[in-house]
């Protein structure tokens, strides 16, 4: 299938890694130009060489900026200054007691999953509004609907992205722009590992061990009973990105393996 995807431009965070590593191959697949902010250069070096691999060289741009960071954000919209895509996808997050979450925690976890998202598409969305084209997609969390005791912190911005994207796409009406959020569910990425083996029974159980009990244990609720790939999160997000999507606005789309329960 065609996303006539090319020739657009997509400015996608966080995409070093996980989700965001294979939300931009699928776009340059696709044929889009992709934009791609990140703190160390090092490390966005060579995950341009892996993209180089799977598109045209001149569609790919690496910009050393910390967008969790008002320069950092200015120097990308300065490199940048109009795209067709803002992916929203950076983002941190951990297991932590609700008693041990201090101030500077809330805050930093605020300004890193909500704010630098909400900074560029403050940005961006008047110049696509104004060209009457356009997509801003939040990477949000099924743990944003069903906050997890154990990450209330996390489970706090994923909501409040939900809630910024709803309101941004009330601001579409009548235009072909569109505001979605996608809830993703528990994903194989580099951190996860660690992640699941800081909640587990048997730390030095092998890594199909501990992931089986998560899902037993932690996700119960999930269909799937495994880890989620970053490429089915990708798949929907492309869609998303795409002209064909233009039904789809101001949606939650779950891409969570079933973890959230549905009420009709």
């Amino acid at each position: 299938m065609d996303l006539k995807l090319s020739g657009k431009v997509a400015l996608v965070t966080g995409a070093s890694a996980g989700i965001g590593l294979a939300i931009a191959k699928s776009l340059i697949a696709e044929g889009a130009t992709v934009v791609m902010p990140g703190r160390q250069q090092s490390k966005l070096d060579h995950v341009v060489e892996e993209l180089i691999a799977s598109g045209d060289a001149s569609r790919i741009h690496a910009i050393e900026a910390d967008v969790t960071t008002a320069a950092g954000s200015a120097l990308v919209i300065e490199r940048h200054p109009v795209v067709d895509i803002l992916v929203n996808n950076l983002g941190i997050y951990e297991s932590r007691s609700f008693e041990t979450i201090t101030d500077d925690i809330w805050k930093h976890y605020f300004e890193v999953n909500v704010l630098s998202g909400a900074r560029l598409a403050r940005h961006y969305l008047p110049g696509m509004l104004q060209r009457d084209w356009g997509r801003v997609i939040f990477i949000s969390s099924e743990s944003g609907l069903v906050i997890p005791p154990d990450m209330i912190h996390y489970g706090m911005t994923k909501t409040a992205q939900l809630a910024i994207s709803r309101g941004l796409a009330g601001l579409t009406k009548g235009t072909n722009v569109t505001v979605n959020s996608v809830l993703a569910g528990p994903t194989r990425s580099e951190g996860i590992e660690s992640f699941l083996k800081s909640g587990a029974s048997d730390p030095d159980a092998s890594p199909q061990e501990i992931e089986k009990e998560f899902f037993v244990k932690v996700r119960p609720t999930s269909l799937l009973q495994r880890m989620i790939e970053p490429e089915e999160t990708a798949a929907l997000v492309t869609y998303v990105a795409s002209p064909l999507s233009s039904a789809t606005n101001g949606a939650a789309l779950r891409v969570d393996g079933g973890t959230t329960p549905t009420v009709f």
